[in-house]
């Protein structure tokens, strides 16, 4: 199986970046037959203006990862990573990246199975719609 854990250092003794989309690294684990194989990739995405999520989904089809590690993740990668069959799990904060994967093995990480998305309205996204009013009050 194939794991790929976001990462704030090049090592497994980093911590688990809690963003998927702009985590500086992703660190990419193999454990087949009692051998481990570890491969580090710098995400390329980190600074990109719009667009991260899907960047850093796309890295993970390409490095052909069946399970994803991180703390949180936005809808469009969400959604990328579903319809190609991985499975992510979420993280708890301040947590290395080998206690996250000891973790796994332990089935102590939740699965993020869907998105709770906000939109419009007290407490969403977009709280305030300016404009609609033309200039009167309404009470």
């Amino acid at each position: 199986m194939r794991i790929c854990v976001t990462s704030s250092g090049p090592s497994l003794d980093s911590f688990v970046d809690p963003r998927f989309g702009r985590c500086l690294y992703f660190i990419f684990v193999d454990e087949e037959d009692d051998e481990r194989k570890i491969d580090i990739v710098q995400n390329d995405g980190v600074n990109a203006i719009q667009g991260a999520g899907i960047m850093a989904a796309q890295i993970v089809i390409n490095q052909k990862a069946e399970v994803v590690i991180t703390g949180n993740i936005g809808p469009n990668p969400f959604e990328i990573l579903k319809s190609s069959g991985v499975r992510i799990f979420q993280a708890p904060p301040g947590i290395k990246v080998r206690d996250a994967l000891v973790e796994f093995k332990e089935n102590k990480l939740i699965e993020i199975t869907s998105l709770f998305r906000r939109g419009f309205g007290p407490g969403g996204r977009f709280r305030f719609r300016h404009g609609f009013g033309h200039g009167r009050r309404d009470f």
